[in-house]
């Protein structure tokens, strides 16, 4: 009989933020974040004009969601916790609410089997940073790094594994590139200096938690696109290269590796992008390597060269170097607009194996967006068979690395329960679990049940559907 079979140390669960799920975003001494900000100001940016306040409400519910984790088989849960509510003024008091919800939030994982893991920073920048200049303030980063020493101190006896941002490369993208978030900058040079002071940041979280001498473990979430050229012509393969460095390399190579590619750095400094530095920077970032990587995959990128010119008088973009490719045949998420394609997973993790190190890694987050999922409801339950078949072809060939020596220890699909995702709030629904958003009910759907079924059984048949 054929069958996937995975370890039975494997880590199974979900993953989702504080800003997305835990509601009350400014009860009990919570200060605003640049969403709570951005939502005030510019209502119609997000999807229905429904804001950070109306998320899954976790901050009341988070006992009987935690049961109902234990119930589809969860073994690990990724959570982040909000900087703006546990430290209101960015440095300096602790608000005692909060250290009281995050330390039972924990307790009750704990208590159910569910392994914590906690990420410090999930693009909820509180707005009294933001107004300091965010990540492009090297005060913030210090402000940071203080948060997560406060973490470490408060909650380290009972997480093991930290993660210090999940995908810093989307308050790069978004919102100093290409208008999508707040503080809605479009300047490549103002970005690079976000994405370069954000790896400082880690890299200090790094080693304070190092320092600290706890009995863990601390890495980073990356969301990785492997950039497949059009052909294998040249100049289709540098567009991809260069698209790799830029929306991978930038950030894995300095994790992982502890210093940044060459080919990177010379590409910034021939655009006269390259960020401001300090003469411990490089020390800072050899000494900041991650224990393990935490890999977000959604979509591939596919690219081409650039077939007409760019306007020199327009904004430099990302897309000065490369042109997106449509690959003719894709499988399509048409509610995302997002290509399928499962065997990325693989390709991203033999990379992982065969030019990093093959450090520890398992996948962060996964899935598939699908909109108006009421359509799909049977007798009360989502019967959401094509997340089942985006999970289990996924699943395939992250077995079949880990079989050619891939170092993967875990799968987590985002998400565990319907949540709010940003400007496009609740358009699409990613959960193990739906959400009514008027009653704030929670009901099964059948990938729920599908996913204990795999976790208690370690793996499922080759033709299980």
């Amino acid at each position: 009989m054929c069958f996937y079979k995975f370890p039975n140390d494997f880590w199974w669960g979900s993953a989702s933020s504080a800003a997305q799920s835990e509601g009350a975003s400014l009860a009990d001494g919570k200060a605003p974040t640049i969403w709570d900000h951005w939502f005030e100001q510019q209502p119609g940016r997000f999807f229905d004009e429904v804001g950070p306040a109306q998320t899954s409400t976790f901050y009341e519910n988070y006992k009987s969601d935690i049961q109902l984790m234990k119930q589809l088989g969860h073994n690990s849960f990724r959570t982040s916790i909000s900087w703006a509510r546990l430290i209101p003024d960015g440095v300096g008091a602790v608000n005692p609410k909060a250290v009281t919800f995050y330390s039972s939030m924990i307790r009750e994982l704990k208590d159910a089997g569910i392994e914590p893991f906690i990420c410090l920073f999930h693009f909820d920048m509180p707005l009294v940073m933001q107004e300091k200049g965010g990540w492009e303030n090297r005060e913030v980063v210090d402000a940071y790094v203080e948060y997560a020493k406060t973490c470490f101190e408060l909650f380290g006896q009972d997480v093991r594994y930290w993660f210090t941002f999940n995908e810093p490369i989307v308050p790069v993208e978004q919102g100093y590139l290409y208008d999508a978030h707040y503080p809605n900058v479009v300047d490549f040079k103002r970005a690079v200096q976000v994405a370069y002071n954000t790896m400082i940041a880690h890299a200090k979280a790094v080693s304070a938690y190092h320092d600290s001498a706890q009995n863990g473990q601390i890495g980073i979430v990356l969301n990785l696109t492997p950039s497949y050229p059009r052909s294998s012509h040249p100049s289709d393969e540098k567009a991809a290269r260069i698209a790799d460095l830029l929306f991978n390399r930038s950030f894995l190579d300095p994790a992982v590796l502890g210093q940044y590619p060459h080919e990177l750095a010379q590409l910034m400094a021939d655009y006269s992008v390259a960020p401001q530095t300090q003469p411990e920077d490089k020390e800072l970032l050899r000494s900041g390597k991650v224990d393990m990587l935490g890999v977000n995959y959604y979509q591939p990128r596919r690219v081409k060269a650039r077939l007409n010119a760019v306007n020199p008088d327009g904004p430099m973009l990302p897309e000065w170097f490369f042109e997106p490719y449509e690959m003719p045949g894709r499988k399509m998420n048409r509610y995302r607009g997002w290509e399928i394609y499962a065997k990325g997973v693989y390709d991203i993790l033999l990379n992982l194996k065969n030019n990093y190190g093959n450090i520890p890694c398992y996948i962060s987050e996964n899935g598939m967006g699908v909109e108006d999922e009421e359509r799909f409801l049977v007798d009360g339950q989502v019967q959401d068979d094509y997340r089942i078949e985006f999970i289990r072809d996924h699943l395939i060939w992250i077995n079949k690395a880990m079989s050619q020596g891939a170092n993967c220890r875990g799968y987590h699909l985002w998400t565990f329960i319907d949540c709010w995702s940003w400007a496009n709030a609740y358009k699409n629904r990613y959960g193990f679990v739906a959400l009514d958003l008027k009653t704030q009910q929670r009901t099964i759907k059948k990938s729920g049940h599908w996913i204990a079924q795999i976790v208690q059984e370690h793996g499922f048949e080759c033709g299980e559907k």
